[in-house]
């Protein structure tokens, strides 16, 4: 069976914004790895006639519906009355799921009001999905006209283990391909220049397919193949992805790798190599995404936020001479800021960023968006010049982010020529 898929959440606190809609982020997640196209996300208030207007739009274009919430035990609960309605099912008490209800309570020794059993009436024939982590089960209904309707709760803690234990086991043995993708990350191009070279095979391509996704200051190409078999779809794949390393060799820190500081820190594991950071305008950031990465420790140990010239000074040794005649933000502070930090640490490998992150202090010689990004170590020493201005209103964020990337990029780079 093809499947082509919508989700349909159901809850007024979610088109209010309330609640974050995290259930449809996981459902198009577990769609994709076992091959299942997703082609539509629909949020609907808990009112009966327009839920049923969107499973009316939502038929009308695919065979296969996954509702989240409203199987709760109160009256705006109305998920299974309504499609039950719609596929022209009664509702039936379905006994084990009684007996369920009954025992949570018992178990935690809680009254049960009646209403609760509301929870227990399912649609005639469907597949009953158990919740193990709460009283609303889910369940499954199909037709002879091959549509089918998935109701899962609406708690995340509920949704989630149900629909990856027991809803995505059951499209897997009914799908008749798998779907399989390849993230590529890259740092130092922008998403049109990467389009531009990329677009006549992009066009030509069908299986697999490429797709570019722009991030602050990256670009992420995605390459997916549809088979028959995890197997097919990774020997569709190979190729494309060994041409994208042959062409752009300087471009792609990863693949799968998850983001920049995640790159570094492998690189340095790999390399057995250690590093320290000296910064000033990203006031610890560089640091903060190194040690967000599990087992960074043992590669990194050491950061020096140097936001005043005092402090370049007495813990970098950066010298007074250089920031009277060249000024804090230049390429000799930032040299001696990387190499002061590498001495004080004994990293193999010292990092530094220094800039003007605004959205005041700079001027024509030195503008806001200027920054210099400085590594230190016994095989290799630079400092990059970037301007970082780009205009925005979060000109401020986006310039220390871009900028500590600039320098985990580096970092990973000098990593590299070892």
């Amino acid at each position: 069976m093809k499947y082509k898929a919508e989700i349909l959440c159901v809850g007024t606190e979610i088109l209010l914004g309330n609640i974050v809609n995290t259930n449809s982020a996981e459902i198009s997640r577990g769609l994709a790895s076992i091959g299942v196209e997703l082609y539509h996300h629909t949020v609907v208030g808990d009112n009966p006639q327009r839920l049923k207007e969107a499973l009316e739009v939502a038929f009308s274009r695919n065979n296969l519906v996954i509702t989240t919430g409203g199987l709760g035990p109160t009256y705006d609960d109305l998920t299974k009355e309504t499609i039950a309605a719609f596929f022209g099912r009664r509702l039936v008490t379905d006994p084990d799921s009684e007996q369920r209800v009954r025992a949570y309570f018992a178990r935690w020794n809680r009254p049960m009001t009646e209403n609760n059993l509301k929870q227990a009436m399912m649609p005639e024939g469907c597949t009953v999905l158990p919740n193990d982590n709460g009283t609303a089960p889910g369940c499954i209904l199909e037709d002879a006209a091959g549509r089918v309707a998935v109701m899962l709760p609406g708690p995340p803690r509920e949704m989630g283990p149900m629909f990856r234990q027991q809803v995505m086991p059951w499209l897997q043995q009914r799908s008749d391909q798998v779907l399989r993708s390849h993230n590529v990350h890259f740092f130092g191009i922008g998403e049109s220049a990467l389009e531009a070279q990329l677009r006549d095979r992009m066009e030509a391509m069908e299986n697999p397919t490429l797709a570019p996704y722009a991030k602050d200051g990256e670009v992420l190409l995605r390459v997916t193949a549809a088979a028959k078999t995890e197997a097919e779809a990774e020997a569709l794949m190979a190729p494309v992805l060994r041409k994208l390393r042959e062409t752009f060799p300087d471009l792609i820190y990863g693949v799968d790798v998850g983001d920049l500081q995640t790159a570094a820190v492998q690189t340095l594991k790999r390399l057995h190599l250690t590093a320290a950071t000296a910064e000033s305008c990203t006031g610890g950031l560089v640091s903060k995404r190194i040690t967000e990465v599990p087992g960074s420790s043992e590669v990194f140990g050491f950061g020096v936020v140097s936001y005043a010239n005092q402090a370049k000074m007495k813990l970098l040794g950066v010298q007074a001479a250089t920031l009277e005649t060249c000024g804090a933000v230049s390429q000799q502070t930032a040299a001696e800021m990387a190499a002061g930090v590498r001495a004080l640490s004994g990293a193999d490998i010292g990092i530094s960023v220094t800039g003007l992150a605004g959205p005041d202090g700079g001027s024509t010689e030195k503008p806001v968006g200027l920054v210099y990004i400085g590594v230190d170590s016994p095989w290799h020493s630079e400092v990059r010049r970037l301007n970082l201005d780009r205009g925005y209103a979060i000109g401020r964020e986006y310039i220390r982010w871009v900028a500590a990337s600039h320098a985990l990029d580096l970092l990973r780079r000098t990593a590299e020529m070892r």
